[in-house]
């Protein structure tokens, strides 16, 4: 096992018995899904967008080699860069080149899994540069040195009374502000940095091809000024968010929304072509895109696992997973928590370092239930399983114990070979640890329902 794997369980084991943590959670996500519920009912035929869905972003896989010029090519027509980028270093160093070359020293971030996803926070600090996040949620986790919670929500693992207590103690506000009031002191510390930073900074939502345009949706506005302000913009954008057309966002906002958040679509949804045209009154001087691999085409070369890269980030395979309102976001480790975390991280960072993730999963199917875009999850995690095995990332005593056990499962007379009292032993010896230390184990009878049926049809009498 490794060490990360290690960790995993450890971590795991102290939040599935944190009570306080999972009410904060069920509580939370609670409250998402009777929203989402409700945000639902408003598609006509929700079955049918989900497919077509599906069938837009399995085109747009097939032909990745094809939109994506295409798109850079609109984009370049609008007086935009686009960046390339293969790994997070090569990312870090294109974002470094064009900050220190426009001699900017502060950044103002919307929220962006994808600039989590390369730790650009870390790396723009340990560059002596400014960089703060304008979302609510990243701000409040920012200032606690945290990495997000949650795709779509990055505090949800805090109740208002722990934020009040931070605001108390980082700005000095009563105690006993009102999440109104908490929101509003954010807002006043925020507004001015919007006026001043030298670079925003932003993730996509969605890369449109036939116009070359990056589409942002968000419900808080931070986004919308984070781009407006600065003089330069840089969107860090995964290679998968490209679609073909404009006409397909009438399609994938309201997705997106309903999943998310359960609205029939966010309060601000943006469309930028480009930095600002000669007619125009404001937006930044110049605009860069980088598209991102870091890993992604490892993804899209497993034919059976690729649809991994249809995800939109809606969030709603993890507000169903029982394991995650279990043991919550930050027990992964990983940028991408949750089922799809666990299908596409093994994929983008390792197979051998993240093939537990595959293993953190009851295999219930709520997950691929509730995906917009009909992702077969709980089969890819089956499949992350399969290639694990294949490529001997498994250890030598995992791989020696299924040996043992596949031999003395593939016959009667071998299962039957140790008595129940020896199997018990083995059990306590070798599995207990395993078990859990919350669960006893398992007792085994003395003799098999076989032999028990054996012996009885011996004494049965004749007739």
């Amino acid at each position: 096992m490794t060490k990360i794997a290690e960790e995993f369980l450890v971590k795991a084991d102290e939040k599935a018995f944190d009570l306080d943590h999972r009410d904060t959670i069920n509580h939370n996500i609670g409250k998402y899904n009777d929203a989402v519920a409700r945000g639902l009912t408003k598609f006509e035929n929700l079955e049918n967008s989900k497919k077509k869905a599906h069938v837009i972003k399995w085109r747009v896989m097939e032909n990745l080699d094809k939109f994506l010029p295409e798109f850079e090519a609109n984009f370049q027509r609008r007086g935009g860069k686009v960046i390339w980028a293969n790994d997070t270093e090569e990312a870090q160093r294109e974002i470094l080149n064009i900050i220190n070359k426009s001699g900017g020293k502060t950044v103002i971030k919307s929220k962006s899994m994808t600039t989590e996803e390369i730790h650009l926070n870390e790396f723009l600090e340990e560059n002596n540069i400014t960089s703060l996040e304008s979302d609510l949620g990243e701000f409040i986790v920012q200032l606690l040195g945290q990495a997000p919670y949650h795709i779509v929500t990055p505090a949800m693992h805090l109740t208002k009374e722990e934020i009040a207590k931070l605001f108390h103690e980082k700005f000095g506000t009563p105690i006993d502000y009102t999440p109104q009031q908490l929101t509003q002191k954010a807002r006043e510390l925020l507004r001015e940095k919007y006026l001043t930073a030298d670079i925003g900074i932003t993730g996509g939502n969605f890369l449109i091809a036939d116009s070359g345009s990056i589409a942002l949706t968000e419900n808080e506005g931070n986004a919308r000024l984070s781009t407006t302000f600065p003089k330069i913009h840089i969107a860090i954008v995964g290679i998968e968010k490209i679609i073909p057309s404009m006409a397909d966002l009438d399609l994938f906002w309201p997705l997106l929304a309903s999943h998310g958040t359960g609205q029939n679509l966010t309060v601000y949804n943006t469309i930028l072509s480009g930095p600002r045209q000669p007619h125009e009154t404001d937006g930044p001087e110049e605009m860069y895109v980088i598209l991102l691999d870091n890993g992604r085409t490892n993804l899209l070369a497993q034919k059976d696992q690729r649809q991994g890269l249809y995800c939109i980030r809606c969030g709603a395979c993890l507000n169903a997973c029982p394991v995650y309102k279990n043991i919550g976001g930050h027990t992964y480790n990983t940028t991408y928590s949750g089922p799809i975390g666990s299908i596409i991280t093994p994929h983008l960072q390792g197979m051998k370092e993240f093939k537990h993730l595959s293993y953190a999963s009851s295999l219930c199917g709520k997950c691929s239930e509730v995906c917009p875009v009909k992702i077969d999850i709980h089969k890819m995690l089956l499949l992350n399983r399969r290639d694990a095995a294949e490529q001997h990332e498994n250890t030598k005593a995992e791989d020696i114990g299924w040996k043992i056990w596949n031999t003395g499962m593939l016959k009667r007379s071998r299962m039957d070979l140790l008595g129940g009292k020896l199997k018990n032993f083995l059990l306590k010896f070798l599995f207990k640890k395993m078990w859990g230390k919350y669960r006893a184990m398992p007792e085994i009878a003395d003799k098999s329902f076989s032999k028990q049926w054996e012996e009885q049809q011996k004494n049965k009498p004749q007739i």
